[in-house]
């Protein structure tokens, strides 16, 4: 008879996936590809980074082990003889509670997600269990277990080989029933640059996140790989930078923003690479010159300035990191000092400003950038970069000026139109792209659509 084909399958315990593994066998015996990379992932297995095998051997048919939720992932398959295994869904959220079971032979692996809770009972003398995970042991991860009884009337078990008459460890039959289970909390997020505009947004869409500045993790300072204990966070999201365009030319500035921008970047890359975290990074429109009519994601760089030069150097770092979003976006406006209200500022003052009316782009409203962002991490759009701005017709700054003096009463006309070149003329300035516009069409086409910037403006104005 020809092996099973490689094939995965759900179950009702969200992210436990059963995988029928082909054994190819003959008069010498039989062989089998317990764990192939390549082959799992086309058939849906997460690409979840093993980085230690072990291995237990169970001398007596009745050995009964767990019921342990660990704080990583396994892959669970037998080498020698048969196990009836058993889950239970020990993370926080409605499958708390959730079992599954299922007999395990050399051609059935399981993947089992972190969280859930994993046992098995050994139905033939000899049996030889092996499973995957995708963190190191270490004697201070049994803190971080969260277990539930065997004997469990709830989750009821049916055990093929009693539990009076199975051989258990004194340290399994005294874990807790259900109702007294401390439930798993899921991976943390960690969103960087608390204090900006956009990082005051994310507190409203991550509510139960951690917010850390510069001064709780700065990112081009050494020792970030080790600040954290990495492996108990889920997503990172980088609203942090180094922005002063203009200080930027500077000697110092450019030391300090290729610093944040490039080398701290890095760092935050391989945390996220090394321990499977989703990393979000918000990048600019000044990693393009301008010149296009509208910069899509797959554009090559063409920064004119060492603002945008670093910027472009951590979006191609962080592209190599294997769950990314980098989220390119520009003329943002939010809680915290921007155009819009400086120019209503100046309406109020009577004064008269010069604006540039050269330089074209669309507004980007923190409360969208936010909401954009949590949209893809949740949606599970595929990973890679994604243009996100306001939507409508794109504007000049002048003419965004002119809208703002006019919605809070003053007249329009006081807003004086320059060029780029007249308003820096004389002045220390960092070069600018006159193109800011970014398509958004492949963020829509994930489901999400951005406000138009002038409704959002009007709005933004209304509150502020």
């Amino acid at each position: 008879m020809p092996p099973k084909p490689l094939a995965l399958h759900e179950t009702p315990i969200p992210g436990l996936l059963v995988l029928d593994l082909p054994v190819l066998g003959d008069n010498r015996g039989w062989f089998k590809e317990n764990w192939q990379r390549e082959k799992m992932l086309a058939v849906g297995l997460p690409d979840f980074g093993p980085v230690q095998n072990n291995v237990s051997f169970n001398d007596e048919v009745g050995v009964t082990r767990g019921i342990h939720a660990e704080p990583w992932d396994k892959f669970v398959s037998v080498v020698h003889g048969r196990v009836f295994a058993a889950w239970v869904d020990l993370r926080e959220g409605p499958s708390f509670g959730s079992v599954f079971t299922i007999e395990i032979d050399p051609s059935v692996a399981v993947f089992v997600p972190r969280g859930v809770g994993n046992s098995y009972q050994t139905l033939e003398p000899g049996t030889v269990y092996s499973y995957l995970v995708n963190d190191h042991w270490s004697p201070d991860a049994g803190a971080k277990y969260t277990f539930v009884n065997l004997a469990d009337e709830t989750v009821a078990i049916d055990w093929p080989i009693p539990l009076d008459e199975a051989v258990l460890s004194d340290k399994d039959k005294a874990h807790p029933r259900l109702a007294e289970v401390r439930p798993m909390p899921p991976r943390k997020t960690l969103v960087l640059g608390a204090n900006g505009q956009l990082g005051r947004a994310l507190r409203e869409v991550y509510p139960g996140a951690e917010f850390a500045d510069r001064a709780a993790l700065d990112l081009a300072s050494p020792g970030v790989e080790t600040a954290r204990p990495w492996r108990d966070y889920g997503l990172i999201v980088n609203a942090a930078a180094y922005t002063r365009v203009d200080e930027a030319e500077t000697d110092a500035g450019r030391r300090a923003a290729w610093a944040a921008n490039a080398t701290g970047v890095a760092a935050l890359a391989r945390v996220a690479t090394a321990n499977g975290i989703t990393l979000v990074h918000v990048s600019t429109d000044y990693v393009f010159d301008g010149t296009a009519d509208g910069h899509p994601e797959d554009e090559p760089f063409s920064p004119l300035g060492v603002y945008g030069q670093s910027k472009a150097a951590g979006d191609a770092i962080v592209a190599t990191v294997p769950r990314h979003y980098v989220v390119r976006t520009s003329w943002v406006i939010g809680d915290g000092p921007n155009f819009v209200r400086t120019m209503k500022g100046l309406a109020g003052r009577g004064v008269d400003p010069a604006v540039v009316d050269d330089q074209v782009g669309r507004l980007s409203f923190t409360s969208d950038l936010a909401a954009g962002i949590r949209h893809l991490v949740d949606s599970g759009a595929a990973y890679g970069t994604y243009n996100l701005t306001g939507s409508g017709a794109p504007l000049s700054w002048a003419a965004v000026a002119r809208r703002v003096f006019a919605a809070v009463g003053a007249e329009p006309a006081r807003v004086r139109a320059v060029t780029t070149d007249e308003y820096f003329s004389g002045k220390s300035a960092a070069p600018r792209p006159l193109n800011s516009v970014l398509p958004l069409d492949k963020i829509e086409a994930t489901g999400f659509t951005p406000r138009d910037h002038l409704v959002a403006l009007d709005d933004y104005l209304s509150h502020d």
